[in-house]
């Protein structure tokens, strides 16, 4: 069984091995694959495997040889699921790989904003802690988390998981989600998407970009939020308006916003955001310590294996 992978590299940039892979047949690894060049590589291939690679209904049409995707990540908007649906292609994700490194991610950004972290350490390098007259000293406000409300939207796994984390800061804990009762049996509070906004002392979203998630965090709801509060997005980076938040926080609206996701990847250099007043960017690394990295190439060569053994697992178009 021939076997492509056509992105490899984010996943496996030398630190891991595809060697289990390798063991299921015939493989071939590409760090990246340009859209000129997809056709050429995948030709003949019965399992591909992409991450960013899209893979659209017109490639699959011409690839008669392929009969299973794996996507290296969770979301898998990159593949037409219908078109390999209506050609027989099985698609399987990995979910849940990365719960506890993008969680780990969220409080990250939130205490570098809360405690300045980072600020400190430049200006320390910079001298000014040794011309200091005190053994101590700070250069804007320190908050403090317990006692604070964290609003979530979207209580999937990593919306719960992040409920946890904040639980064990001593934070109060309110989450809206379409199903209130999985917020109610993990003992937080469900709210109305309005009361999220306005209640939360820090926002953090966990939602996937749908249509109706597109730009949910828009100009009227950033206007909802306290002065004080902080966002937070590990999810997608489609979920916010992006230029209504650049001027949330260069007006003062809100209080800074911590992004590991924007809605173009890598950003133009003209980003509104990138220049933001009290914002903080990730280049979308939340998903990419080696543990979770590890976790998901073991799951990748799992769905493979399953796939070859007639019994396919995480798939998301089951026909």
């Amino acid at each position: 069984m021939r076997i492509v992978v056509l992105d490899g590299y984010t996943l496996n940039p030398g630190d891991l091995s595809w060697d289990d892979l390798r063991a299921l047949g015939e493989c071939t690894v590409h760090e990246r694959t340009p859209p000129s060049l997809i056709l050429e590589r995948a030709a003949g291939a019965a399992v591909l495997l992409t991450n960013k690679t899209p893979l659209t209904a017109e490639t699959l049409r011409v690839l008669p040889d392929l009969r299973y995707i794996g996507v290296l990540a969770t979301g898998y908007n990159v593949v037409d699921a219908g078109a390999a649906r209506s050609q027989g292609i099985v698609i399987s994700n990995v979910p849940a790989y990365s719960t506890l490194s993008v969680t780990q991610m969220v409080f990250g950004h939130l205490l570098n904003h809360t405690l300045r972290v980072a600020d400190h350490a430049r200006v320390v390098a910079d001298g000014e802690w040794a011309r200091a007259k005190d053994f101590a000293f700070w250069i804007s406000p320190l908050t403090e988390l317990a006692g604070l409300t964290t609003g979530i939207l979207g209580f999937g796994r990593i919306g719960a998981a992040t409920a946890m984390a904040a639980r064990a800061f001593g934070m109060n804990v309110i989450a809206h989600d379409p199903d209130f009762d999985e917020i109610r049996a993990a003992g937080m509070e469900p709210v109305g998407l309005e009361a999220l906004f306005r209640r939360s002392d820090v926002l953090t979203l966990h939602c996937p970009l749908t249509e109706s998630t597109r730009a949910i965090v828009n100009e009227e709801r950033l206007r909802m939020m306290k002065r004080t509060a902080y966002l937070i997005n590990t999810s997608r980076g489609g979920v916010i308006d992006e230029p209504a938040l650049a001027r949330a926080l260069n007006e003062g609206w809100i209080a800074g916003a911590g992004l590991d996701v924007l809605t173009e990847e890598p950003p133009p250099p003209d980003h509104p955001l990138l220049r933001a007043r009290n914002c903080s960017i990730t280049p979308h690394i939340a998903w990419a310590t080696r543990a979770a990295r590890g976790r998901l190439m073991s799951e990748v060569v799992e769905n493979v294996r399953a796939f070859q053994q007639g019994t396919p697992r995480n798939v998301v178009n089951p026909r």
